[in-house]
């Protein structure tokens, strides 16, 4: 079992940069391949960015592609977000999870996940 937690949330201006982060306590964070989803109000939780098992592989959604980055610091059990150029449609609870399946993309292919921290995009 792992423990995730996020933070690095905030209000900031469109146009503006956040780096989020996730840390990971318990069982060996390389043990999972690790990714990040977004929920905005009254819609549903969609995927972000992701790493392939080895880490050696990122994977992005079109919507964010070429201005978030995924990023990993193994000797310190976290994942980075690094998200640029945000824009009003950014805004929503961004959350870390460990993936214990093939599919990148996939919620259910996620077995533990964070709490999730709150980034709002003023324009």
């Amino acid at each position: 079992q792992v423990q995730l937690v996020e933070s690095g949330g905030g209000l900031v201006q469109a146009g503006g940069s956040l780096r989020l982060s996730c840390a990971a306590s318990g069982r060996t964070f390389s043990s999972y391949a690790m990714g990040w989803f977004r929920q905005a109000p009254g819609k549903e939780r969609d995927f972000v960015a992701a790493f392939s098992w080895s880490g050696g592989s990122t994977y992005y959604a079109d919507s964010v592609k070429g201005r978030f980055t995924i990023s990993r610091d193994n000797a310190k059990n976290t994942v980075y977000l690094q998200m640029n150029s945000l824009n009003s449609e950014d805004t929503a609870v961004y959350y870390c999870a460990a993936r214990i399946g093939s599919r990148w993309t996939r919620l259910e292919d996620y077995k533990y996940w964070g709490q999730g921290t709150q980034v709002t995009v003023s324009s």
